[in-house]
């Protein structure tokens, strides 16, 4: 058999099974990133991506004639489709109230036109190949495509690229095979029109890089829309897209999308935080921060004379680097990270607990709220009975818990599960204007009802948090009072289902 049909072949379908995943990636990940509710967003999408490979393979028997030619027009389709997907949907999600539509509709025709190619391309090949022989090499080829994307989508190519530029380069590497093909297919196409067919798939070419060029405008375009303020910092790290904004009353933290905290008033979320813990019990020594790469949390930590030693673990690299050299942060958090008792630790929380044989006297949480799987896991009986013993039997804890008001299930769910997992919570909350009424715990691990009533001597200001307020922090208004709910454990995560569908109704309104 000529070379040039199987060059032709696993070329093809490695690129068609990459591509089509990717795209699908792309396309959850930016569901998720813009709609929240990763769960039905990622399943919805895999879904229509799914039975719209079955359309286009069905679709795929009314091509009777110049197959050739039809192969290269859906690969280029498809270059054009899925090459500007992410860059479509970023920036009309700001403009239009009918996203979903937009979104499933772009999923659907790029599973089509998946779905076209590899019936196209073997009824090509198989004049060439014996039937058993190719379907096994196609099928090989597409496992092995689908490998290399679930690999590189999110260890190289989110992290290094970027969503827009991800969608951007698979394009071109569509359009880029497309062309080739004009060439490897030329015994079985007609000279007649293959050059404008060159053409569109070098104009396609152009355009898309064109794109690439342009995608960090693209980007900061969409972004400051559905962020409504100007744009200072944007960095895409492993684990998350990193996005500072400037406004008339400060500047803001927003990760994936969702704002973690306001200059004009984290004072009063991380004052209530952490000093309920700090200021009750013995003197706090040995602290262990959780999450709170910003350093807001240890910049209220330090202000403890008696503190010897404060160790942040945060996952992202990235969040702790801007937190100790992007100077408007530096200035918020008082250079915290470089104090000589803090210790910085880039590690999986999760992980780290387990592994870690060092105890502690005083722990403060300060993960994001359960959105997804990944951090829902942090918020489970198996984190919290790890975490237990870490601490001493006179240890204390506080631990942010998302809104009690918006999201009481979400709440209560959180306090039930440290109960059920050693911890004595208690439950406190707090006005913090950016936000609302936010709920927080704290808890010790001996039966003591006694709740925090005392603020420690410290040795810089607080700027919102006194005695009285302490007190009055602990004292619960009727419309937040206990919910039942379900344990979060592993092998369920129900915290995250409550919170996508409490927050998802709060949006709704």
């Amino acid at each position: 058999m000529n070379r040039a049909p199987l060059l032709l072949l696993y070329l093809n379908v490695l690129v068609i099974a990459t591509c089509g995943l990717i795209y699908e990636l792309l396309a959850g990940t930016l569901a998720s990133y813009l709609l929240g509710d990763s769960v039905t967003q990622f399943s919805l999408v895999i879904g229509v991506y799914l039975s719209a490979l079955g359309v286009g393979a069905w679709l795929s028997r009314y091509v009777e004639t110049a197959l050739a030619r039809t192969f290269i027009e859906v690969e280029l389709a498809l270059a054009l489709l899925g090459g500007l997907s992410a860059p479509f949907l970023f920036l009309v999600f700001a403009w239009i109230e009918w996203f979903q539509t937009a979104l499933f509709s772009v999923v659907f025709l790029i599973g089509v036109l998946v779905g076209l190619e590899l019936p196209l391309l073997m009824r090509i090949l198989k004049e060439h190949l014996d039937f058993s022989e190719l379907v096994s090499r196609v099928l090989t080829f597409d496992y092995i495509g689908a490998l290399l994307a679930s690999l590189m989508f999110p260890i190289l190519l989110v992290p290094q690229l970027g969503l827009m530029r991800t969608s951007l380069l698979f394009g071109i590497l569509n359009a880029l095979v497309a062309l080739w093909g004009t060439y490897l297919l030329r015994p079985i196409l007609k000279d007649r029109g293959l050059a404008a067919l060159r053409g569109r798939a070098m104009l396609t070419v152009g355009i898309l890089a064109v794109g690439m060029i342009k995608a960090d405008t693209l980007t900061t375009i969409a972004e400051e829309r559905m962020l409504a303020q100007p744009i200072v910092f944007t960095e895409q790290s492993r684990f998350q897209r990193i996005v500072v904004t400037k406004s008339s009353r400060g500047f803001q933290l927003h990760l994936n999308g969702h704002l973690q905290f306001n200059s004009a008033d984290e004072y009063r979320y991380h004052e209530a935080l952490v000093h309920p813990a700090l200021s009750t019990g013995p003197p706090p020594q040995h602290v262990l921060v959780l999450g709170g790469g910003d350093a807001l949390a240890v910049r209220e930590v330090l202000k403890y004379p008696s503190v010897r030693s404060v160790t942040l673990v945060d996952i992202d690299p990235a969040m702790t680097d801007l937190a100790m050299n992007f100077p408007p942060l530096v200035e918020l958090n008082e250079d915290a990270l470089r104090d000589p008792r803090v210790q910085v630790i880039n590690r999986d929380a999760f992980v780290w607990i387990g592994e870690t044989p060092r105890r502690f006297d005083t722990v403060v949480i300060d993960f994001p709220d359960p959105g997804t799987f990944s951090v829902g896991k942090l918020y489970t009986t198996a984190f919290f009975r790890q975490l237990r013993t870490r601490m001493t039997d006179e240890s204390r804890l506080s631990i942010q818990c998302t809104s009690p008001l918006v999201a009481p299930k979400s709440y209560w769910c959180i306090l039930k599960t440290m109960r059920a997992s050693g911890f004595e919570p208690q439950p406190y909350s707090v006005s913090v204007p950016t936000f609302g009424v936010w709920g927080f715990a704290y808890a010790t691990v001996q039966p003591d009802q006694r709740v925090p009533s005392q603020l420690a001597e410290l040795e810089g200001p607080l700027r919102f948090l006194t005695t009285e307020g302490l007190r009055a922090m602990f004292h619960l208004p009727s419309d937040i009072a206990p919910v039942p709910t379900e344990l979060n454990q592993l092998n369920n995560q129900i915290l995250v289902r409550y919170y996508e569908q409490e927050w998802s109704a709060a949006d709704g309104l």
